[in-house]
């Protein structure tokens, strides 16, 4: 997990520069972050995340010349591939964009009605590579991931995973994050982090969400 000694960078992207004030003044208000530019509109949004490489890109879901998922889905296929991490602002999404935004990128979704309490948690969150979602919101996504895949039983393993990591990626499944799979196996956390990274590799993915995902369609988990 990373340490907040240094200032996370950070890019706001909303249409509307009231918006875009209000959040500055939350974040910096709230310490830690530094607010290193600012895009009225989608397209901005790519030129000045791929030009800042912040740390976490605050970007709203409806914009114009180009909505949040498009912004997502040009950083996502770009030649110069970002790795900034995504969080969403939205005044309501249902669970297939939620879907659509995490598979494009996004680490995070805020609501709009809730974003003085969340923001700032939420960047700090997703900076560290975890997922956040508000959290009218966690609990029903988690269960919308369990759900996925439909296996009622442990399929074959074509990634060849070890027993070990089976049991990291089953924790992945049910929401834990590596301090929680850590305890419950009776391991370090650094151990549960190594595991994990190991499962990583050898799946070809690079987030916990398309694990989840991949685990439950080849039915490398219990159901």
């Amino acid at each position: 997990m990373r340490e907040h000694r240094d200032a996370l960078r950070v890019v706001l992207a909303d249409d509307h520069a009231i918006v875009r004030m209000g959040l500055r003044q939350i974040l910096e208000a709230g310490g830690g972050v530094q607010v290193v530019g600012e895009a009225e509109d989608g397209q901005a949004a790519v030129q000045k995340t791929l030009a800042l490489q912040p740390d976490v890109l605050v970007l709203d879901v409806s914009m114009p010349r180009m909505t949040g998922l498009e912004v997502l889905r040009q950083l996502k296929a770009s030649a110069k591939p970002t790795p900034v991490r995504s969080l969403l602002l939205t005044a309501s999404i249902d669970r297939a964009g939620m879907l659509n935004a995490a598979q494009l990128g996004a680490r995070g979704i805020v609501l709009k009605t809730a974003v003085s309490d969340m923001l700032l948690d939420g960047i700090r969150a997703v900076a560290d590579g975890d997922y956040w979602l508000d959290g009218e919101r966690i609990a029903d996504f988690v269960d919308f991931v369990r759900r996925l895949g439909g296996g009622s039983h442990l399929g074959q393993d074509p990634f060849g995973l070890s027993e070990r990591q089976r049991e990291i990626v089953q924790g992945v499944v049910r929401g834990l994050n590596n301090r929680e799979i850590a305890a419950q196996l009776g391991i370090s956390e650094h151990t549960a982090k190594h595991h994990l990274t190991q499962a990583f590799n050898k799946v070809g993915v690079s987030t916990r969400l398309e694990l989840a995902l991949l685990a439950r369609e080849h039915g490398l988990v219990d159901p």
